[in-house]
């Protein structure tokens, strides 16, 4: 032990020396002081950077462009920075398929030639017809900045809508074709967000906020929530409203309907986790809604209905989640059936396909499929290839054919064909990905945070990749709103991993990866258990001997830019670069911005005193300390982010800049046309991991 503690104590020491023997600190671009401050119980906090939150002012542009342009100008000194690209692209080039879905009679997937900016829908009458093309998202704009943002067909599969997203963000318009002909509706809906089509007869249900001011499109709080039935053929401004609610502005419906358009849902929710339910059987005109769950403590889901039987999954008292049914002519959770009941490992997802129930567990973050028949009983397990990570089948009712995927980091995904009466899964699609799997291993490890809990870490590297502190090495996590982090292949990290480096990912806790009690655990005044955790992450990759804090870098993004900013402040000497992406950094003024206020169940309210010294805590802007060596930094955010809006970024760099010490560079890149990352572009997302992974190894002092 106190071997390590010698070796964290020298590379801390380098790691200044080395910011120290450099020729001379950076010349930012200037970040104006400006008094602003708000109170909290009693507490008066400074927040001299707010005028950044003006995404629409000359000055907040103005500093924008200064600050691309200076970024870009550093990026320019790495000289294999066009190599990475080119790699990159080349690792990109190849045809990647979806699992295939059917609907009625046909049977959809998407595919990417490579390098098309989005994947394209196709259609093809059997597995084994030709395919043709259904829908081209590359066609909706000449640079590929406007996103498929979801597809919802018909009960009758007649019609198709589909929503698309400009720009990255999460506003969405929604249109319809007619998929005998593929011709366009005129239907045309917008200002949506958060919200799918629930189809009911010859339309659908869906939910709406207000239309936004002109200016605070992208900012504006987002309330109001209502509930509309879209009638094809007709004005948006004709839709009926179905349910609002005025005295909750901020506690949001939306609906959804059974396969058959038999039953609406009507879900509401306070923010990211818990929702109450009532249903509505449309097959009896004149009937009202009724209530299922009235409170918003848990999570509960309807996946479809048998003989009039509502089946749903819910976390109610089973924190790793249990199959129910629901009679509506007697709905008390009392009178609630169990068809599944709770098991050791958290379900994740159940599917009704062949009137079979398709149950994905999480066994220690990997995939496992479980059959049971309508009554509960298992009939079968589904056999996969080896621990990694498998999503899929999915279909109707009566459909005896279906589809999964299989992939891990080091794994690229392969899709699998189930026969569902004999079982026997076939090869359907192989991966032409420019990856050899053979050549690179993925082990998954534990560690011991802080407090003693064990912590799940996967680790990918060469096969015959000599182990010698030494290795460049990236740590990933996330850690927050029940989301488990799993092992997918990503083309990217091949750069990393070719150049004798480590990829790590920590599954934290907050995330879901063991069923509710984890999300509690790191959620609240429980998330610094969630830095702790990734903190011993680190610590355990120095200790185990992949890497040394000269060598480590870590990224994170959105909830998990919130972990990156606040382990740099708790920590700065363990690591050597650092990627805060489109995070959460402001925790005192996050409730104030487009979807904000939704995540206070996860974070607290600065409303509540105990929430507010939590938060105070460790909010990343509020805790920079100037004078600190801070080790190299490279923050992401969009100019179309409106889930974690860049003011957060904005603020976050100028503070960073300015406290400083050393000579490290702190960078932002503000993606243009740009939002949380969804839809974004094949071109950008490869020049966005060029520039990423050329500053990783450039501030390692690693050539390549």
């Amino acid at each position: 032990m106190r071997n390590i503690t010698y070796l964290l104590i020298g590379s801390a020491i380098l790691i200044v020396l080395l910011h120290n023997i450099a020729p001379e600190p950076l010349l930012y671009p200037k970040s104006a002081k400006i008094i602003a401050s708000d109170k909290y119980h009693g507490v008066t906090v400074s927040d001299p950077y707010r005028w950044l939150e003006d995404d629409n002012s000359l000055q907040t542009k103005a500093w924008v462009e200064k600050q691309n342009a200076f970024t870009s100008s550093y990026l320019r000194r790495i000289p294999y920075r066009r190599k990475i690209e080119k790699r990159l692209k080349e690792l990109w080039d190849y045809p990647t398929h979806s699992t295939p879905f059917q609907k009625g009679n046909k049977i959809y997937f998407y595919k990417n030639e490579g390098l098309q900016n989005q994947s394209v829908l196709y259609v093809q009458d059997t597995p084994n017809s030709e395919a043709r093309i259904f829908l081209n998202p590359n066609n909706f704009s000449k640079d590929g900045t406007v996103a498929l943002g979801g597809i919802y067909f018909s009960n009758d599969n007649r019609y198709m809508g589909y929503a698309i997203q400009r720009a990255g963000s999460d506003w969405r318009e929604f249109y319809v074709l007619d998929v005998a002909t593929g011709q366009l509706l005129a239907d045309h809906l917008k200002w949506l967000k958060f919200s799918g089509m629930s189809w009911c007869g010859e339309g659908f249900y869906y939910n709406a906020f207000p239309k936004p001011t002109e200016g605070d499109e992208l900012s504006a709080s987002n309330e109001n929530s209502k509930v509309f039935y879209h009638r094809l053929e007709t004005k948006q401004e004709q839709d009926e409203l179905i349910f609002f609610d005025p005295k909750t502005p901020r506690v949001s419906p939306y609906p959804s309907t059974t396969d058959d358009g038999r039953f609406l849902m009507l879900y509401r929710s306070k923010g990211t986790y818990g929702q109450s339910l009532a249903v509505k059987d449309l097959s009896k005109p004149g009937t009202s809604f009724i209530p299922i769950v009235t409170d918003y403590s848990s999570e509960i889901s309807i996946i479809d209905h048998i003989d009039g039987q509502l089946l749903a999954i819910t976390d109610r008292n089973t924190p790793n989640r249990k199959v129910i049914l629901i009679d509506l002519e007697n709905p008390n959770e009392s009178s609630w059936k169990t068809v599944i009941n709770e098991q050791e490992h958290v379900l994740t997802n159940l599917n009704l396909v062949g009137n079979k129930l398709f149950a994905h567990y999480m066994v220690d973050i990997v995939s496992e499929w479980s059959i049971y028949d309508l009554d509960g009983n298992r009939v079968g397990d589904v056999n996969l290839p080896g621990a990694g990570i498998s999503s899929g089948f999915k279909g109707n009712k009566d459909q005896m054919v279906t589809w999964y995927s299989f992939q891990s980091i080091v794994r690229p995904p392969i899709i699998y064909q189930y026969d569902i009466e004999s079982g026997v899964s076939s090869l359907y699609q192989s991966s032409m990905a420019k990856f050899d799997q053979e050549s690179f291993v993925l082990k998954q490890e534990f560690y011991s945070s802080r407090d003693g809990t064990k912590i799940p870490i996967f680790i990918a590297h060469k096969r015959d990749l000599h182990i010698d502190s030494q290795r460049p090495t990236l740590l990933y996590a996330y850690g927050g709103f029940n989301i488990p982090i799993r092992p997918y292949f990503n083309k990217t990290l091949s750069i990393i991993l070719e150049n004798d480096g480590v990829y790590a990912m920590a599954n934290l806790r907050g995330g879901g990866e063991y069923g509710e009690e984890w999300h509690q655990s790191g959620m609240l005044e429980n998330k610094q258990n969630v830095f702790d955790d990734f903190i011993a992450a680190s610590e355990y990759l120095i200790t185990a001997g992949y890497t040394s804090p000269t060598k480590l870098a870590i990224r994170g993004g959105s909830n998990g830019g919130l972990l990156i900013g606040a382990v740099l402040n708790q920590r700065p000497d363990l690591f050597r670069v650092a990627f805060p992406e489109v995070g959460v950094m402001d925790m005192l003024r996050y409730e104030k911005f487009t979807i904000g206020w939704a995540w206070a169940v996860e974070y607290g309210s600065v409303i509540e005193r105990n929430h507010f010294n939590n938060l105070y805590r460790y909010s990343p802007l509020h805790n920079i300390r100037s004078g600190e060596y801070y080790p190299s930094v490279l923050i992401y955010t969009a100019d179309h982010d409106d889930r974690v809006v860049p003011a957060h970024s904005f603020k976050y760099a100028a503070s960073m800049q300015n406290a400083q010490a050393g000579v490290a560079p702190i960078l932002i890149r503000i993606g243009t046309s740009a939002g949380h990352g969804a839809g974004k572009p094949t071109q950008k997302r490869i020049e966005e991991y060029a520039e990423k992974w050329a500053f990783m190894f450039y501030e390692m002092g690693v050539e390549i």
